[in-house]
């Protein structure tokens, strides 16, 4: 089985797009990657939009490759509203009507009915598949984040190689996990690898920090974290007893490569330049759908 973190905050953007390959069959997930519109109240670098390029550029040049891609939810950091990336495939996607609301609602039945003739999609929620060379298996909706979350479900993905015994687990945006329903079912799922956004600890003073260390507490296996946690300017301090152990990575220490978590340091970047852009307004620390905002080449806040 290989794992490619494709996009990820460790590689500069919000993102966690991977493609996996089990024999000859490869599955494209979550494929869609954004930047913060204001994060310290201030707009993207050009070092984030040329990593948002090149992050587009491998997601697109994977999907070729792709028989299934799969979409855990609707954030548009998790998936891409153009059919092209889908076009010709199997995509199992979270059930737009299913627990889930707002934004996220709008957005799931608009890439559904975009698909409509261009792929085969299915819901996800809950489904099992049997190919050739692997399994998927999905999870019943998840919380985003701690149980009773205003900000939906997601699904998570398992992957099954039989003949290597490997099960990869793919958790997107279950915050730790920060809840005991989503940590019970990774348990269950038995990964020899899982890939999950870690704790949401740059929003500590608005989720509190009993939430955020209970979600560290709860990461204990061979892990790739990513996501939420590279936001954090302090992350590498704030979640040394993970990296310490070894068995928890973000997604470029997994690919050998240095991390470059370019929004956690978008205030150092504008300070060194001589005159600063206009300030914007600092909507970034409130994560859900009910006034999502636009920025210059596309995607929203969350």
């Amino acid at each position: 089985m290989k794992v490619i973190p494709l996009a990820a905050e460790s590689l500069g953007v919000r993102s966690m797009a991977t493609y996996v390959e089990v024999g000859r069959t490869g599955i494209l997930i979550d494929p869609g990657a954004t930047l913060a519109p204001a994060r310290f109240g201030l707009p993207p670098t050009e070092d984030e939009w040329e990593a948002l390029r090149r992050a587009n550029d491998r997601i697109s040049a994977y999907a070729s490759r792709s028989s299934f891609v799969f979409v855990s939810h609707y954030h548009e950091d998790h998936f891409r509203s153009d059919p092209i990336s889908y076009a010709g495939r199997i995509v199992l996607a979270k059930d737009p009507r299913r627990m889930i609301s707002g934004k996220q609602a709008q957005r799931g039945e608009a890439l559904w009915k975009a698909l409509d003739g261009q792929a085969k999609v299915e819901r996800a929620d809950g489904a099992t598949r049997r190919e050739a060379d692997l399994e998927l298996c999905v999870s019943p909706p998840l919380p985003h984040g701690v149980d009773g979350s205003p900000f939906g479900s997601v699904v998570a993905l398992t992957i099954i190689d039989p003949a290597e015994r490997e099960r990869f687990v793919f958790a997107s945006d279950l915050q730790g996990p920060a809840s005991a329903v989503s940590a019970a079912y990774l348990i269950q799922q038995r990964p020899t690898l899982l890939y999950l956004s870690g704790p949401v600890s740059y929003l500590e003073r608005d989720v509190g920090r009993d939430a955020i260390e209970r979600a560290i507490e709860a990461t204990g296996c061979r892990v790739i974290m990513d996501h939420h946690a590279l936001r954090d300017a302090r992350y590498e301090e704030r979640f040394a007893r993970l990296w310490e152990t070894r068995r928890v990575v973000t997604a470029a220490s997994y690919l050998g490569v240095d991390a470059a978590p370019l929004e956690s340091r978008r205030n150092i970047v504008w300070a060194a330049v001589r005159k600063p852009p206009a300030r914007v307004a600092a909507s970034h620390a409130r994560m859900d759908d009910r006034t999502p905002r636009r920025f210059a080449k596309g995607g929203f806040r969350d």
